[in-house]
């Protein structure tokens, strides 16, 4: 565990963000049909992101422009049931980004229930999306994490899992561009952070968001039935590494007298797994308030003094389980009462793990040869692993890579990508049965290969001679297409070959010696 005081210290200027302006981001109107600014910010219909699921307007009245409309993904065959539906959307490489995804069931699928799914970022699994509580409410469920770009584009994908009884849905999402300082205290090559609760202490107006947020976070009310200390707005606030809205800071939580200050926060009992924790102070009375804080009992940090300029702490591997108990007391000798002004908290998520560059370049060129790829093909190829592409077969451990496709009788049209040799690690390529044409290319640096199955298409051109030189070949069949030309002679004189290329060829066989 790792706890960190930071005075700010920093100021904006910084941070290459302006207060004036939007956030920096992409914002997704799923299932809209045309572009509409909302809060002087635009968003943009979904269909640049995603080539699958069905557009659907809610005829429910008086909904907000990105709830009036959804996409919905078939609740598919149990066979099938964990295959994803992914958006995926351009970003910069290695950034930090926060992804928000809201959820308006609106009984689009005619069942009283919403539907419960699982969402997932690249290959890292986020959470289970369970919308029946706040659609109960009448309310729309929202989603929040902070995931580092691994790439030049990033998935957010859509899953059925054993609970998934209809369709499930998606009505906006939104990619928005982080300042570095932002939760820089968390490793995002081996990390990503989960929203649990973010909370205004003291405040019981609407959800403070964008244009007080420059990132457009949302930061809820606390104090609707606790003590509320109004403030003005000249606390000496010149920056933070997470750069809380200086709206969170006119409002505390407190009490009258220097005395014990208990929480119960995040509302929710949580469980058990580490947490990324963020307390803010600041106190426009000139005067030093001295206090400790525990949580659950342990000591999160002792004999804080809260200047006019404020105070932010953070913990970044914090184990909590169940309720959770934030007090705290004025040390000895101090005759002013605790505050708190804002909190975050997210669930520390361990990082899903990456399909090798390479493999995601060779597949992405194949899928983009065919006429007609399986739906699924977008997001990570390989992970998580129970969400893997339909027909691919990855490897182990924790450089993922691809070793086989099996994409036997799936209709598919189109030809083979030369790109295909980025498959270094291929053991298997299993394509019979469709309607691919065009010519076989060199598959001489894919020496893991043991076995080809291209049987019954439409290829044509001659049998590369590079395939005798693929050592751990066992399998090649090819019959039933359209080659042409000389049979290499080391196929068919290769030792422990299954060579098959009759008939449906016409080819020239060579002699036996």
């Amino acid at each position: 565990m790792l706890l960190y005081l930071f005075p700010l210290l920093l100021t904006l200027s910084l941070i290459p963000f302006s207060l004036s302006q939007p956030p920096r981001a992409l914002l997704i109107d799923c299932g809209a049909t045309v572009a509409s600014v909302i809060d002087n910010r635009q968003y943009v219909p979904d269909t640049a992101y995603i080539s699958t699921g069905t557009s659907k307007h809610l005829t429910q009245t008086n909904l907000s422009h990105t709830l009036s409309t959804l996409r919905s993904f078939p609740l598919l065959d149990n066979n099938s049931r964990r295959r994803k539906f992914c958006y995926v959307v351009p970003v910069y490489r290695t950034a930090k980004y926060l992804v928000r995804t809201t959820y308006y069931y609106g009984g689009v699928n005619n069942q009283a229930s919403p539907p419960v799914f699982d969402q997932i970022v690249d290959g890292t699994f986020w959470s289970v999306v369970n919308t029946t509580e706040d659609y109960a409410n009448r309310s729309a469920s929202y989603y929040e994490g902070v995931f580092r770009a691994g790439g030049k584009s990033m998935s957010l994908c859509l899953a059925s899992n054993t609970y998934t009884e209809s369709d499930p849905f998606i009505s906006a999402l939104e990619f928005v561009l982080l300042a570095d300082s932002l939760y820089n205290s968390t490793d995002f090559g081996n990390f990503s952070l989960r929203l649990v609760a973010r909370h205004s202490f003291g405040y019981n107006g609407p959800i403070i968001r964008y244009p007080d947020d420059q990132f457009d976070r949302y930061w809820e009310p606390y104090g609707v039935t606790n003590p509320t200390s109004s403030r003005g707005e000249n606390v000496s606030i010149t920056g933070f590494w997470n750069l809380p809205p200086r709206k969170v800071f006119e409002t505390q939580f407190t009490v009258g007298q220097p005395q014990p200050l208990e929480l119960q926060w995040p509302l929710s009992p949580l469980q058990l797994s580490t947490y990324y924790i963020a307390l803010y102070f600041a106190d426009d009375t000139g005067t030093s308030r001295v206090f400790n804080i525990t949580i659950n009992g342990i000591t999160y940090f002792s004999d804080l003094k809260v200047p006019q300029t404020g105070v932010a702490l953070f913990a970044n591997q914090w184990q909590l389980s169940g309720p959770t108990k934030i007090i705290l007391t004025p040390a000895p000798g101090s005759t002013l009462a605790p505050l708190i002004n804002g909190g975050e908290i997210f669930e520390v998520l361990p990082f899903g793990g990456r399909t090798q560059t390479r493999d995601v370049i060779g597949l992405k060129s194949l899928k983009d040869r065919f006429q007609n790829p399986p739906f699924d093909w977008n997001g990570d190829p390989c992970l998580p692993r129970e969400n893997a592409w339909t027909g691919i077969t990855c490897s182990n451990g924790s450089n993922v890579r691809v070793i086989g496709i099996n994409l036997t009788s799936m209709s598919l049209s189109g030809s083979l990508s030369p790109n295909i040799v980025n498959l270094t690690a291929l053991n298997d390529l299993w394509l019979g049965n469709n309607s691919l044409s065009g010519s076989i290319p060199d598959f001489s640096t894919l020496k893991m290969l043991k076995t080809i199955h291209l049987e019954d298409n439409h290829l044509n051109g001659p049998i590369p001679s590079s395939l005798e030189n693929i050592d751990r070949l066992r399998e090649l069949f090819l019959e039933n297409n359209n080659f042409s030309g000389q049979v290499p002679p080391g196929l068919t004189t290769k030792p422990g070959l299954n060579f098959r290329f009759l008939p449906g060829n016409q080819l020239l066989v060579p002699p036996i010696a």
